[in-house]
């Protein structure tokens, strides 16, 4: 296999040394191409876990991406982080082929996850001999992996508006405080953010809570003025 620092540096390394490598710490091994006519709409996403951008190659990417950095246990995210290599024969010829998986993702228990995307009706033979190599090749070191195709649209939707209000900038004080003391027993959301001040004060750092998993809501349905919310998991005063 082989990876990129960020100084721009290439690296070549056996496959049971892998482990070792901090992936979520490289740069992409390939550039984000943009041009007239392209059918893919690549592009930048700013991370909140990471304070940085993580380049998208689709649309389908960009949402799988924001769903990592939505995600709390979640602690590095890196695109196209790795080339992996390996031989088959083909018509009693060897053949070489090369994969780079479209992100690596670093929980904070120090596991690992490797992230193709990819529709289910656009996977031919010949990519999903590559998914399943990539598969193979995760499970000897020890990551899992995951082939995604769409996400149910209405988490998509829900953590999409919830991203709008995932900078730092809309974490303010004291209203984070009063927002967490009034959603200590869960409670409708603009109820608990009425009873905190001016919704229009208020509302921004709700939603910001609400992607750090402060305050916790369901977001497998759609969100709305009475749906419940709660303390979440992470944080607090």
């Amino acid at each position: 296999m082989a990876y990129a620092d960020r100084c721009g540096s290439e690296f070549r390394l056996p496959l049971a040394d892998a482990r070792a490598v901090r992936f979520e710490d490289v740069a992409p091994v390939r550039a984000f191409k943009s041009y007239k006519g392209q059918r893919h709409l690549p592009g930048l996403w700013w991370s909140a876990t990471v304070g940085g951008h993580i380049g998208y190659e689709s649309w389908l990417e960009r949402d799988h991406v924001m769903l990592l950095d939505f995600d709390p246990s979640v602690v590095g995210i890196s695109s196209q982080p790795f080339w992996l290599f390996w031989l088959f024969w083909q018509s009693e010829a060897v053949k070489g082929i090369s994969h780079a998986p479209d992100y690596f993702a670093r929980r904070e228990d120090g596991t690992a996850v490797v992230v193709d995307c990819r529709p289910a009706d656009r996977r031919r033979p010949r990519d999903m001999a590559k998914f399943e190599a990539t598969r193979a090749a995760c499970t000897r070191v020890g990551w899992e992996f995951r082939l995604v195709g769409n996400p149910d649209a209405i988490v998509v939707r829900n953590v999409r508006w919830l991203a709008g209000y995932r900078h730092p900038r809309y974490r303010l004080e004291p209203v984070v405080c009063e927002l967490l003391a009034a959603f200590a027993e869960p409670r409708p959301l603009m109820d608990g953010a009425s009873s905190v001040g001016d919704e229009i004060t208020v509302l921004p750092v709700l939603f910001h809570l609400l992607w750090t998993h402060e305050l916790a809501v369901d977001v497998s349905v759609p969100l709305h003025a009475a749906a419940l919310a709660s303390a979440g998991v992470a944080g607090g005063c």
